[in-house]
């Protein structure tokens, strides 16, 4: 294979993965481990308001990041998942996105 080639190949990989790319997914390890409480247990329900839990390992990064920020902001109601966002950076929020949504996924 021609080195070109290669580096062509290694270039659009690394723009089709911008969250591998950009954020820091050790960080955003470190930092989900809250998320696991709930996100967790398969079939969990929280007590009031009655909530399925939502499966968040391997979901979609760019839905995490808007979710996540939408719930830190206020605009997407849930008096858990918004105390949770607000104690985060954006920052933060994008390295936990970016851990979750490689989750389950081949490396």
């Amino acid at each position: 294979m021609k080195p070109t080639f290669l580096l062509t190949a290694l270039g659009l990989a690394l723009a089709a993965s911008p969250a591998l790319a950009e954020n820091d997914i050790e960080n955003g390890k470190s930092l989900a481990y809250t998320c696991y409480g709930c996100h967790g247990i398969a079939g969990y329900k929280n007590a009031y308001p009655s909530y399925s839990v939502p499966k968040i390992a391997g979901q979609n990064y760019e839905y995490l990041v808007a979710a996540l920020g939408q719930y830190r902001e206020g605009s997407r109601q849930h008096p858990t998942m918004r105390a949770q966002a607000e104690g985060y950076t954006e920052q933060e929020l994008r390295d936990i996105s970016a851990y979750l949504a490689q989750l389950g996924k081949e490396q």
